[in-house]
């Protein structure tokens, strides 16, 4: 069982890190330091948004922007971060 929670929490680690990714390029496009005409990067692009958008949705949903700034990413990477320290401490020692 604790190998189960070791992947879950890979998964979660490796979740953060393709929001920060998809926040990096979003910015990265809309400064116009990357081409979306480039094919390679419309790919990443559309993978980034398929993967990260069922999470951003819910809580773009509920919360406003505040001046085009959107901080959705960062409520779902707190919410992760929450998520992991409770399988770490709660859950983790308890399992045999």
């Amino acid at each position: 069982m604790r190998a189960v929670l070791d992947i879950v929490l890979i998964v979660l680690d490796l979740y953060v890190w393709l929001l920060i990714a998809s926040a990096i390029l979003s910015w990265l496009i809309a400064f116009n330091v990357v081409n979306t005409r480039n094919q390679f990067v419309a790919a990443v692009s559309e993978f980034l948004y398929r993967i990260t958008e069922p999470a951003l949705r819910p809580i773009r949903s509920f919360i406003p922007t505040f001046g085009g700034l959107d901080i959705s990413p960062i409520i779902v990477i707190l919410i992760i971060m929450f998520l992991q320290r409770v399988i770490s401490y709660y859950i983790y020692p308890n399992v045999i």
